[in-house]
């Protein structure tokens, strides 16, 4: 197994902290959130780890990781980022967003899971949003379930007409089979080639997000399974969350 790591985000809502710094390389009580993941990592045996890297890339300096560049930052959205690594994508995989930071317990779960595919997801999700502005909320990225499959993803925004459902947050953390992963590419490649217009929560397939791509898939009928997960878990993407991240993450 391997993880992937899409680590070339900017991070514009943390402002002078990530001006000449990448998101990912925030320091959180003496070790940056992908030093985090790194060591969780690799406790769990997991030594094959790439981190797909944009702006500033002299500023990472891990060693016994494999790079991939994301020159083409601003021509596309966190999909075409994690899609300039699909080269190593040809095995069972974790992926993980760059600005999240989760403990053990966590990894723990998703990684014990016996399916093809599955996301983290929080069922506990809401009490993470009582002090943040709508704007973020909106943007928060839940599910619907039924029999613990996933039947969909997207934006919250979007899913506040319905009613009787189960929600729950991907936290940005997932696992697929080897031949999950190839589905995932293969699927990737028709679209960008043939998709026109609107997709899904984004503006086009060129700017599209991870979440639209999964929403893809599950109209073709493939499976994602939720594992729920319980533990400390923070997304950096506000001085309010490292905040919090540094009072969750003392060490």
């Amino acid at each position: 197994m391997k993880a992937i790591i899409v680590a070339a985000g900017i991070g514009s809502r943390l402002g002078d902290l990530t001006k000449d710094l990448p998101k990912p390389l925030i320091d959180v009580n003496g070790k940056s959130i992908l030093e985090r993941q790194i060591e969780l990592f690799k406790k769990f045996g997991i030594d094959d780890i790439i981190i797909i890297r944009g702006p500033h890339k002299n500023k990472f300096n891990f060693e016994q990781v494999t790079y991939v560049d994301d020159v083409d930052t601003a021509k596309h959205d966190l999909l075409g980022s994690l899609m300039t690594a699909k080269k190593e994508m040809f095995d069972d995989i974790i992926i993980s967003y760059g600005d999240i930071i989760f403990d053990e317990n966590i990894l723990s779960q998703l990684f014990n899971s016996t399916e093809d595919t599955s996301l983290a997801i929080d069922y506990n999700w809401e009490k993470n949003y009582n002090n943040k502005s709508n704007d973020l909320l909106n943007k928060v990225s839940v599910v619907t379930l039924e029999n613990n499959f996933i039947t969909n993803i997207g934006y919250y925004e979007n899913f506040k007409t319905y009613e009787n459902v189960v929600f729950g947050e991907f936290i940005g953390l997932m696992k697929l089979s080897k031949s999950s992963a190839l589905n995932f590419i293969q699927k990737y490649n028709i679209l960008q080639e043939n998709h026109v217009g609107k997709f899904h929560d984004s503006p086009s397939i060129h700017f599209g997000i991870i979440t639209d791509m999964i929403n893809e898939l599950l109209k073709d009928g493939i499976k994602f399974t939720s594992t729920k997960i319980s533990g400390k878990w923070c997304e950096i993407d506000t001085p309010k969350d490292l905040e919090l991240a540094k009072k969750l993450f003392i060490i």
